[in-house]
């Protein structure tokens, strides 16, 4: 059965006009497209107004989404570094042999920890992405991971795993039904949402407000998510946590607090009580920039709503107390009782979550339920961190990965354990990490073999020993793993590939199988015994027989892998249904369900874990501190995804662009003029760029965008190179971390700005 006769629309080969739909994989809104096609060329991009999840909606980055595909500049063939030290086209068999002759040499003659693996953003984004490297770590069996989790959202999987047993736990607010919705640290307008996958979040937004619901946004910046806002908060950058920290202190000093149904799954709600007494709004208020009555309204309002949700994201998480931050936000939603509850915050379920419990002979799993009633919280095996820690600092790990920030030392520092071979699947650490000039050059000459698997000659890959380049969107299929489980509407939706895929391209989840046999000593074995171990593999922990893998369809290895997990998940769906329905599949709002999803050890909410008590004194301390005149925050821009779109000509200009957004009180004090070039200086270095004098940034604060920098030679991204921006990291030494999850502080950061020259 071919694609074309599955989906109505599918890859086909003429040279006629036709459509097809595919799911965006450019942000986490995850929108449903109608591709335009001629031939096999992607010449248009439109909302699919179809779409189940969607229904139509389409921002700059999806409708650019021909240009991404056809970027000439996209590597079309492997790369491998000849003897004269310089990349050159090479073969797929020579790229895999050259692997497989280096990686398993190196770990035999040093061990496991002399390779590790970064894994970058666009990762989440592809289906090749999400099935293949935990199998890749499994075959290396390295403890050297590290991922673009600790620039992002580590506090806020950190915080959920303390809390609630589980790291994947991560509530998301009920968007559709809320009456009050708090945005702290977030920009959904610019970013489409992030951890709360909902295409149309202005729409949404929108709706709140004409549904009569109130909207709250506490940000330093007056972006165009707080100018939609009822009540916009204009916070000292890096305060988040003790705002939040006072608004559940007034909840609890009002006696406002009512958990409701949740009262019954709680563990430590009187030592919560006590624990943040001392964080009361006349206290945090010097600290925060926020009059205490301001704060004491705050909690107010949100304990008076009907249903409400605070929703925190990449700006309470890129700071000094990130997990605190993000540990708050769930508790504000618990005490108010809008924690797993129609109109607050809610646990999605996905299609392929693994099912809450065990069906009943010759049913399918039934979706929601969770331990009998009446027996009580099930313990589970809970949530741990500092299993092991890094080898030069001592980083403590989280969530089995390593901060960012300390992949520079591990390769350059000798002894025993030094990262010898590094792999990075789509990722561009010099750009997205601290101190990008020492991370450059450690790659440069500290490292006996790497592999980078890109599509683009950026200014990390471009240190590869070979470079393995996946092909272009519109040559893949796409099923949202990750976002689904993040997701304010519980859908699911899948799109093969549109565009058959090119003559001598290698499929992305091929180009992972054989990575994994290179590396594992099994070279030369067919791709697909890697999906027949994985698919052993995930009967065996499923407690299921082998001879449901007989029975799976699907004309490649992830597509059978994704019928298991959908056989196996929730709703008992199949790929068959998944085909024969192209815009996708409405599964229902989002229903409460615990206790099934916790896995602490107590089998309930533990609302103060050991790790975040011991961190509380350090966020007491921050009361005291004396604020520095000028700090840096960054910003998002609606037609710009990190690093990995800069190279689009399509989403260039307007307001993407580089610059250093300052407040007029700021540039008149400093003598600075509108597009002059200024020095902005850190402990971690300086960088210049263009002045853009405005007032919405509040005084005190500068912004400048993060993922630029694309002036280092040796690349091949020639639209990015033409206007490279500064990078915002390079300010950064990468020594400032959140202690609970090993993000790095990327928001709230002291600088200087001086004229340049």
């Amino acid at each position: 059965m071919s694609h074309a006769s599955r989906t109505g629309t599918g890859a086909g080969t003429g040279t006629g006009t036709r459509t097809a739909p595919r799911i965006c994989p450019l942000c986490e809104a995850t929108c449903g497209l109608t591709l335009t096609i001629e031939g096999t060329t992607v010449t248009g991009a439109r909302g699919d107004r179809d779409d189940i999840f969607s229904r139509g909606f389409i921002c700059p980055k999806g409708a650019s989404f021909g240009g991404l595909d056809a970027d000439p500049d996209r590597l079309r063939v492997p790369l491998v570094r000849g003897e004269d030290g310089e990349l050159r086209e090479a073969t797929w068999s020579e790229a895999f042999d050259r692997i497989a002759a280096r990686i398993p040499a190196l770990t035999e003659a040093h061990g496991p920890l002399a390779v590790g693996v970064v894994l970058g953003n666009p990762n989440v984004h592809t289906m090749a992405g999400a099935l293949y490297p935990p199998l890749l770590l499994a075959a290396l069996r390295t403890r050297n991971v590290f991922t673009a989790s600790t620039l992002d959202q580590m506090p806020k999987h950190v915080s959920s795993g303390l809390l609630f047993g589980d790291a994947h736990a991560i509530p998301v607010p009920d968007l559709d039904r809320t009456d009050h919705l708090l945005l702290i640290g977030a920009n959904p307008l610019e970013s489409n949402g992030s951890l709360c996958t909902a295409p149309d979040f202005p729409g949404r937004l929108k709706a709140l407000r004409r549904r009569g619901g109130t909207l709250t946004v506490i940000d330093p910046r007056r972006t165009r998510t707080a100018r939609l806002a009822d009540r916009h908060v204009a916070i000292r950058p890096g305060a988040d946590a003790l705002l939040l920290a006072a608004m559940a202190q007034v909840l609890f000093a009002e006696k406002l607090v009512d958990p409701g149904a949740l009262a019954g799954h709680l563990e430590g709600l009187d030592e919560l009580a006590a624990a943040l007494a001392d964080f009361t709004p006349d206290a945090v208020a010097a600290a925060c920039d926020v009059d205490a009555a301001t704060i004491t309204a705050l909690a107010r309002e949100l304990a008076a709503a009907p249903t409400a949700a605070v929703y925190g994201r990449i700006g309470s998480c890129t700071v000094e107390h990130g997990t605190l931050a993000s540990w708050l936000v769930d508790v504000l939603n618990i005490l108010t009782g809008n924690l797993d509850r129609p109109g607050g915050a809610l646990f999605p379920l996905s299609a392929t979550a693994r099912a809450p419990r065990p069906a009943a002979p010759g049913k399918g799993p039934v979706p929601g339920k969770g331990p009998v009633p009446g027996k009580g919280p099930v313990p589970g095996k809970g949530f741990a961190l500092g299993r092991w820690a890094s080898r030069v600092s001592g980083h403590p790990e989280a969530k089995g990965e390593l901060p960012i920030a300390a992949l520079a030392e591990e390769i350059e520092t000798p002894g025993e354990g030094r990262i010898r071979a590094l792999i990075v699947l789509a990722a561009n650490p010099v750009l997205s990490a601290p101190d990008g000039d020492r991370l450059d050059a450690a790659l440069t000459g500290h490292l006996d073999f790497m592999v980078s698997v890109d599509p683009y000659l950026n200014e990390t890959s471009r240190h590869a020993d070979v470079v393995l380049p996946p092909p272009p969107p519109s040559q893949s299929a796409h099923f949202d793993f990750a976002f689904n489980s993040f997701a304010v509407h519980n859908q699911v939706r899948y799109t093969p590939a549109p565009v058959p895929l090119e003559d001598g391209r290698m499929d992305e989840s091929e180009i992972h199988a054989r990575l994994i046999l290179a590396v594992s000593g099994m070279h030369g074995a067919p791709p697909s015994a890697v999906d027949d171990l994985a698919i052993s593999t995930t009967l065996t922990k499923a407690g299921a027989p082998p001879e449901p893998a007989a029975g799976l369809t699907g004309r490649s290895g992830p597509e059978r892998r994704l019928d298991l997990m959908l056989r196996l998940g929730p709703y008992g769906l199949t790929l068959e249904e998944l085909l024969a329905h192209p815009h996708g599949i409405d599964l229902g709002p989002l229903k409460p369900r615990l206790p099934e999803v916790l896995r602490t050890r107590s089998g309930r909410i533990e609302l103060l874990p050991a790790p975040v008590a011991a961190d509380l004194p350090r966020l007491r301390r921050a009361l005291d501190g004396r604020p520095a005149p000028l700090v840096l925050v960054g910003r998002r821009h609606l037609r710009s995804n990190n690093s990995w779109m800069h190279n689009v000509g399509s989403l260039g200009g307007g307001s993407n662009v580089c610059t250093l957004q300052i407040h007029p009180d700021d540039a008149a004090r400093l003598g600075l003029k509108d597009g002059t070039t200024v020095r902005i200086e850190s402990a971690g270095g300086g960088i210049e760029a263009p002045a853009e004098i405005t007032d919405t940034v509040r005084s005190g604060v500068v912004s400048l965008p993060h993922g630029w920098g694309h002036s280092r030679p040796g690349t091949r991204m020639s639209v990015a190179a033409a206007t490279p921006g500064a990078n915002v990291n390079q300010l950064l030494d990468g020594t400032l971390l959140d202690p609970l999850s090993g993000t790095a502080v990327l928001n709230a950061i002291p600088v200087t700005v001086t004229p340049s020259g």
